[in-house]
């Protein structure tokens, strides 16, 4: 009884990572969310990129973490 037992827990550790690698989803054909994908519209696409106001200052992440230039002393 205790060789069931054990054998029965070690094929349940060698089949769990391989179900792990599936990633819980059924190879039956996709789902319904990915066949009615809305379709990207070029037009509208660029159109908005346009409409995206050019910046006045150009963005410095690492602006704060440099020291300030020194002054010129007249």
């Amino acid at each position: 009884m205790k060789l069931w037992i054990a054998a029965l827990a070690a094929l349940a550790l060698l089949v769990a990572p391989a179900a792990a690698q599936s990633g819980g989803k059924r190879p039956h054909g996709g789902d319904k969310a990915e066949q009615k994908k809305p379709q990207v519209d070029e037009k509208a696409y660029k159109a908005a990129l346009e409409r995206i106001p050019e910046p006045k200052e150009k963005y410095d992440p690492w602006g704060q973490m440099r020291p300030e230039p020194a002054k010129p002393s007249k």
